[in-house]
């Protein structure tokens, strides 16, 4: 047998190398699966969000990509840059797991305002604080992105303002007018919620007790401390005049 020969017995073909490198048969091409445009887009969405709530903000587009399983020029068909990746990842996993309904509901004052407090931060316990939001949302804080501020301007300090007059109106309580110091009073108890999620989610502490149990306690604390914390705001209004 020539060298030729031999060659061929130990290397395959040519037209086999490819079949075993793919595990399709020889002389079959391999199955390309296309997707439909808006399909791939909420892909590579999907996979460029974890990837940044694992890794924060700074990967180049490359390494996204590739964590997405698409080329970098696929990338840039569907997201012309990353900072309009980042714009759309803003919008579909920070603001849009919160529901506008639920202010609407904190509103009805057909229902007791424990009840509506405690239901409100079940679901956005539930639907907004996630271990990905919260990575995501803390990135983007440490990146100096806009996505935290952003957020706190269009979302939180209108439901800080809900809370808070939705609490006085019920407890009968004067508010002071300044909106900083009604936010500073909302925060008492939104900030006490946010920092369970990052306890439970971020540092695993904190885990003997259900959390269902633990926002009840932080609602009723709200409530029962909420005349003092109201009158110190007002005082610190008048001090400032």
């Amino acid at each position: 047998m020539d060298m030729r020969a031999r060659s061929k017995l130990v290397s395959g073909t040519p037209a086999a190398r490819p079949a075993a490198r793919t595990g399709q048969p020889a002389g079959k091409a391999a199955v390309v699966v296309r997707l439909p445009p808006a399909e791939r887009r909420a892909r590579i969405l999907a996979g460029a969000t974890d990837y940044f709530a694992e890794y924060g903000l700074t990967a180049q587009t490359r390494a996204l990509a590739a964590a997405c399983g698409v080329a970098q020029r696929l990338l840039y068909r569907y997201f012309p840059s990353k900072a309009a990746l980042l714009d759309e990842v803003y919008r579909e996993a920070i603001v849009s797991p919160f529901k506008a309904v639920w202010l609407v509901q904190l509103r009805d004052r057909r229902r007791p305002l424990e009840q509506r407090l405690l239901e409100f931060y079940e679901n956005y316990y539930d639907t907004v604080l996630t271990r990905r939001w919260l990575r995501l949302f803390l990135y983007a804080s440490l990146a100096e992105a806009r996505m935290a501020p952003d957020y706190i301007s269009a979302i939180v300090f209108e439901l800080l303002e809900t809370i808070v007059r939705e609490t006085a109106h019920d407890l009968n309580v004067d508010l002071p007018k300044d909106p900083a110091l009604l936010h500073e009073v909302g925060w008492m108890l939104h900030g006490a919620v946010s920092h369970l999620a990052i306890r439970r989610h971020l540092y695993g502490a904190g885990l003997d007790v259900a959390e269902r149990r633990v926002l009840a306690l932080h609602v009723r604390g709200f409530l029962g401390g909420f005349a003092a914390l109201a009158a110190r705001a007002r005082d610190f209004e008048v001090a400032a005049r």
